[in-house]
This record gives C-alpha cells, sequence and structure tokens, in this order.
C-alpha cells in the first residue's frame, strides 16, 4: 500500500514521464543514425527507393501545387492593398518571392507532405507492427531499418527539396496572377526588383529548411509507427502523434534554422568584405 501511494505521487509521475521522454529520444537519435548507416552503408534496392520517389514526390505535385499557388495569390492581394496607399506596389513580386523563398515554401510544403505522406507512412509501418510483419522480417534476417525505413529516408531527403523549389515557383506565378491581371500591375514591376534584392543565399535558405524538414517528418513518422502497439485503435494515436509532433517541431526548428542560417551568412560576408 505505502509502494503504491508513493507511485501515486504527483513528483514520481512527473519523474516517469521525463524518463519516459529521454528514453523515447534516445531511441529516436539512435533510429536515425541507424538508418543513415543503413542508407550508405547497405543502399537498398532501387526499385524500393523509385517507388518511395514516386509516393513522396510526383504524387504530392498536385496538393503542392495548390498550396503554392493559392499562398502566392493571398500575399499578393495582401501585399498590393498593404502598399497601394504608400505607392509602393511595384515590391509586391519582391516580397511575393522573398517571403515563398524563405520561409513560407519550405513551411507549408512540409506540412502538406506530412499531413498526406507522413500520416500515411506512420499509418503503414504501424499496421506492420501491431500485425507482427515487421517481426516477421527479423525472423528471415531482413533488417527493417534497410528494407522499411531507408528507401523512405533517401526518397523523402531528395524529394522535399524538390517539392519546395516547385512550391517556391507556383507561389511567384499565383502572385504574378493577382499582379498583373487582377490589379494591373506591368509585368516588368512585378519581376525587376528580383534580380537585385533576391540573392541565391535566399534560395539556397529554403533548400536547407526542406532538406532538414524532410528528415525530420520521415523519421518521425516512421519512429511512431514501430513504436505502435494497441491494434487498430493504437495505429490511429501513433499517426495523429506523429502528425502533431511533425508539426510542432517543423515550426521550432524553423526558427532556430532562419537565425542559424542568417548568422552563418553575417558570418559569411564578414570573412569576405
Amino acid at each position: 500500500m505505502a509502494l503504491e501511494r508513493v507511485l501515486k505521487m504527483p513528483i514520481v509521475r512527473i519523474a516517469e514521464k521525463k524518463l519516459h521522454f529521454i528514453v523515447a529520444l534516445g531511441e529516436y537519435i539512435n533510429l536515425i543514425i541507424e538508418v543513415c548507416i543503413a542508407s550508405f552503408r547497405h543502399p537498398p534496392h532501387f526499385r524500393l527507393v523509385l517507388k518511395q520517389l514516386y509516393q513522396i514526390g510526383v504524387a504530392s505535385t498536385p496538393v503542392v501545387a495548390i498550396t503554392g499557388l493559392s499562398t502566392g495569390m493571398v500575399l499578393a492581394a495582401q501585399s498590393f492593398y498593404q502598399l497601394a496607399d504608400k505607392g509602393l506596389t511595384g515590391v509586391t513580386g519582391l516580397m511575393v518571392a522573398k517571403a515563398m523563398m524563405t520561409e513560407l515554401g519550405p513551411v507549408l510544403t512540409a506540412f502538406m507532405v506530412t499531413g498526406r505522406v507522413g500520416a500515411a507512412m506512420c499509418a503503414e509501418i504501424g499496421t506492420m507492427k501491431v500485425t507482427e510483419q515487421i517481426d516477421a522480417l527479423k525472423t528471415m534476417a531482413v533488417d527493417p531499418n534497410s528494407y522499411l525505413i531507408a528507401p523512405r529516408f533517401i526518397a523523402g531527403t531528395f524529394m522535399m527539396p524538390l517539392l519546395t523549389v516547385f512550391s517556391m515557383v507556383m507561389g511567384i506565378f499565383g502572385g504574378y496572377i493577382i499582379a498583373v491581371y487582377f490589379f494591373g500591375m506591368p509585368p516588368s514591376s512585378y519581376f525587376d526588383p528580383m534580380p537585385l534584392n533576391i540573392s541565391f543565399f535566399d534560395f539556397l535558405t529554403g533548400i536547407v529548411k526542406a532538406f532538414f524538414f524532410g528528415v525530420i517528418i520521415l523519421t518521425i513518422s516512421c519512429y511512431k509507427g514501430l513504436c505502435t502497439s494497441g491494434g487498430a485503435e493504437g495505429v490511429g494515436k501513433s499517426t495523429t502523434n506523429s502528425v502533431v509532433i511533425s508539426y510542432c517541431i517543423i515550426l521550432f526548428s524553423n526558427f532556430f534554422l532562419t537565425v542559424a542560417l542568417n548568422v552563418f551568412r553575417a558570418g559569411v560576408m564578414k570573412v569576405f568584405q
């Protein structure tokens, strides 16, 4: 009875939750290391990677296109309305391109891929876990990391930057449609400020963020799938948790990546000045 009372104390419960978080974090980091080793030391069959390239990349282009196009249209409309009374409508295209390249393109693409690919991936691996298919692979001397996760990891980290570039282009195109055909802005006024005020570093910022977001989405989805238990209900919980956790980490990591990349940029400019 005394032991039960101690275990029910709030401080014991808090300590237990912290311990569980530390264990889970260690398992997650260990999974990333094992998957990286499996991806480069013993690369998976190209057929498996090709299938995931299609599932993650090609099949995601419609939703990424709609997201990028609509976001660019909204950005152009808001920018034009806010800047019209100040006589600065000429920077509408610059604002759309800058926002899509550095922030909205990578983040919104990551959100769409998480909802479309990450959830399905977690549910698939989670179903294999609760039906003991992963245990069956181990008994046949097949490494689940090499067979299941490595192809998804390689395809995801390769396709995320490409999808982000596609989202950037669609966003700039959407802004062009609204600025030129709705507000009557000359096409030259929309594009002329871009080469002068947008650097290669802005484009590189979006690509670097997309790469890290791809690693986050793929590893969290696969990890939560491998940790699934409790049948169909457990699969649903793991899928929901993977999406929510991915969204939160993407938002937090976006801030830290923005700060780190801009500090790096300032350091490089100081060196070459």
